[in-house]
């Protein structure tokens, strides 16, 4: 198969291109996308949610002309994190880029290994509410005016899908490439410049420039309904090539119209920890109370 831009040969399928060009497209992709909705403007200080995994390494290596600060976050996973944060001090360091580690530990006292010991309820929760707590927190603290997370096309239109079969109309405004409706001093803007690359365009990208990660899957990410919906996108995908795509492209068009009906509650501050939230108690509070009680 040859490159349909230089009829070298090809390295990538769909669409097939070389070496040169495949990388060329990606970054151009990524460029493209954030000045097509305005992720990034010139006086933004902006930090980049690392896992040390492809998605985040990537777009954190696009973005270096920025001057960006790698925020990961060290949930306390044995046999998994500590192998992800290396690759990542070593990837930083090889692109003169400076990163910050966050510990679920430091934090709340507790690694997420000890808190699933003590109660019964889905890692990915409580994993997911403490990451996004100290991701706004720390990046608020370093006074970053955006957060970049890695999430790629596969992953927002599984979001997109999923919300609408569960009819989870009320969260669907605060999806997209730029997140939330909510405006408030204390909340980090989010933005996605991945947005319109796939997973495979994203783990080819990485190969190619050789940034020398283990493609490792954390051990309690088991989510049988988004594997699911992401089966299903890819078997549509595979006999209507475009298929993802279209459906993003469609769900921006409409997000406009969906942020106007969406009605936020008041933003009030944690009794406890003073951060923002809907409630007196934010849930990472509520989590530590019932880690307390269960002590």
């Amino acid at each position: 198969m040859k490159c349909k831009t230089c009829k070298q040969k090809a390295v990538f399928i769909k669409p097939t291109l070389c070496k040169i060009h495949f990388l060329k497209y990606v970054e151009d992709k990524v460029n493209s996308t954030i000045k097509k909705y305005k992720l990034i403007a010139k006086k933004d200080k902006i930090v980049v949610g690392v896992s040390g995994g492809k998605d985040s390494l990537t777009i954190l290596y696009l973005l270096r002309k920025h001057n960006p600060i790698a925020l990961c976050i060290d949930e306390g996973i044995a046999g998994y994190r500590n192998s992800t944060i290396k690759d990542m001090k070593s990837f930083c360091k090889k692109h003169k880029l400076e990163y910050k580690i966050i510990s679920f530990k430091e934090e709340f006292g507790l690694s997420l290994d000890k808190m699933l010991a003590k109660l019964k309820i889905k890692p990915c929760t409580i994993c997911g509410t403490y990451r996004r707590y100290l991701l706004n927190k720390k990046a608020r603290e370093l006074k970053a005016t955006k957060l970049v997370t890695g999430h790629n096309m596969d992953d927002e239109s599984q979001a997109v899908l999923m919300n609408l079969m569960k009819h989870q109309v009320d969260i669907m405004p605060r999806l997209g490439l730029l997140t939330g409706v909510v405006k408030d001093k204390r909340f980090i803007p989010r933005i996605k410049p991945l947005y319109f690359l796939t997973e495979k365009e994203i783990a080819a990208y990485s190969l190619l420039q050789d940034f020398g990660i283990k493609y490792t899957t954390c051990p309690y990410a088991v989510q049988a309904y988004r594997s699911e919906v992401g089966d299903f996108l890819n078997e549509l995908e595979k006999d209507n090539h475009g298929s993802k795509l279209r459906l993003l492209t469609a769900f921006v068009k409409q997000l406009p119209k969906l942020k106007k009906t969406f009605k936020p509650d008041p933003i009030n501050s944690c009794i406890y920890c003073q951060e923002p939230c809907m409630q007196n108690v934010c849930k990472a509070c509520q989590y530590l109370q019932k880690l307390e009680a269960s002590s």
